[in-house]
């Protein structure tokens, strides 16, 4: 199902949105850039929600000398 938003947005704001969408741009609707936008914010959250717990555990001296490469063959 899809749904509607409505929004408002400065002078300068709408005009960059409008560079990035048509023929000129990378998008063809404003929907379309908007989306995409989401969907990155949607994949940047997820990684963070990876990369976080892993912090604490460098910051706790937690952690291992071995290569990512060597972990995940462990995994495999």
């Amino acid at each position: 199902m899809s749904n509607s938003l409505n929004l408002t947005l400065t002078d300068e704001l709408r005009e960059f949105i409008d560079s990035r969408i048509g023929d000129t741009g990378l998008y063809a609707t404003t929907s379309d850039y908007l989306r995409d936008l989401i969907r990155q914010d949607m994949v940047t959250r997820t990684t963070l929600s990876h990369i976080m717990p892993g912090l604490g555990d460098i910051k706790q001296g937690n952690f291992s000398d071995k290569s990512i490469m060597d972990i995940f063959e462990e995994v495999d």
